[in-house]
């Protein structure tokens, strides 16, 4: 008998192998595993020390008083439709279709910031608009965009660490003005946004406010130049100043009461400013703003006719996700854009379980 009549498995040469079913057994469990374990890191039921949309989002309802079923930011607006004519020259800076197109339809929003769904206009620093472009090839364009020319902080972690300031103190029922001191004295943007804050004019209509996009994105045209650009909408309306006093003596909703009498005279409108990137201009830091003498082209000019309640109109069930682009725009690698994206999701996720929470208790109620 040959010594090499048996092999190491205990077959003879030749004769079917055994195959074991241990590997795809231990294969699947490998996978398995892997899928469990990036399904609890992204819902943040493991490494707890990092920065999720979940924790951000806790902490920024942790602010204020719940409001279930609103934005947990800007909670306050109006729903707001019309269009979006290009320019001549916005072809020319990227190859999205509303640039191309004769007219976009829109739908909007139009807000204050805080997280307050029934809090007094004048006393909203921060004033807000979100925009839906829908172009006749089927990509949407959605921007959210603000009155403050530049960010408060650079990074997400410092985004979060400045929300954690206001949380209020439960002894006193305000924010512990020491932690928003450390955020200032850590962060020199903070402090030249809280000097923006004090010396920037208060307009007296959201049809006479500019709208930053503060973050940058990037425009491919049709031949492939690709550019960083920062973009906002300027009014054509003039601007208006409140002071103090008139802003005490306005009344809770004046802003969507100015507007629903300007519309009823015509559209309001802004011109879409596109301001292009030089050479060293800060690209994925948003709280580093551009010098005004960068290049700009007029790219459109947006018009609004319409306003409904949040309540009843359509912008109340859609997520102005600032990442969500057409063809010929892309995201920058701004990690406040990342940031911001994931806690709108988040954010709209709750609000939505809030809703169908909330009309299933109604209906239940109904058939009592």
């Amino acid at each position: 008998m040959s010594l090499f009549r048996y092999t190491r498995a205990g077959q003879e040469p030749g004769a079917p192998r055994r195959h074991s079913p241990l590997p795809w057994i231990a294969l699947i469990a490998l996978i398995l595993g892997i899928v469990a374990l990036a399904f609890a890191w992204l819902a943040g039921w493991i490494g707890r020390d990092r920065l999720t949309a979940q924790r951000f989002t806790d902490t920024i309802e942790a602010t204020g008083p719940a409001h279930p079923g609103f934005r947990r930011a800007h909670s306050k607006g109006v729903c707001v439709s019309g269009w979006f004519e290009p320019s001549a020259q916005a072809p020319t800076l990227s190859s999205a279709r509303v640039f191309s197109q004769a007219k976009v339809p829109v739908l909007g929003r139009l807000s204050i910031g805080g997280g307050d769904p029934h809090g007094a206009d004048g006393s909203a620093r921060v004033r807000s608009i979100a925009v839906q472009l829908v172009g006749d090839d089927g990509q949407e364009w959605r921007m959210a965009m603000n009155s403050f020319p530049f960010f408060a902080v650079p990074t997400a972690e410092a985004f979060y660490e400045q929300t954690r300031a206001q949380i209020p103190d439960p002894a006193t029922g305000k924010p512990d003005p020491q932690k928003m001191a450390a955020v200032l004295a850590r962060y020199p943007s903070a402090q030249a946004f809280q000097q923006w804050a004090k010396s920037a004019p208060w307009t007296s209509s959201w049809a006479n406010t500019t709208f930053n996009s503060v973050n940058s994105f990037w425009f491919t045209n049709a031949q492939g130049q690709k550019r960083a650009v920062r973009w906002r909408w300027q009014p054509q309306a003039p601007l208006v100043e409140m002071d103090a006093e008139a802003r005490k003596q306005a009344n809770v909703d004046f802003l969507s009461q100015e507007l629903q009498q300007r519309l009823a005279t015509g559209p309001v409108r802004w011109n879409l400013v596109v301001s292009l990137a030089a050479p060293g201009d800060a690209i994925d830091d948003p709280s580093v703003p551009w010098p005004e003498s960068r290049e700009q082209v007029v790219a459109g000019v947006l018009s609004l006719d319409r306003m409904q309640s949040q309540e009843e109109g359509a912008c109340g069930q859609l997520n102005f996700d600032p990442l969500i682009v057409p063809s010929g725009v892309r995201g920058s690698d701004d990690p406040i854009l990342a940031a911001r994206s994931a806690v709108y999701s988040q954010s709209f996720n709750r609000r939505e379980r809030e809703r169908a929470s909330g009309a299933a208790a109604q209906t239940k109620g109904d058939a009592r």
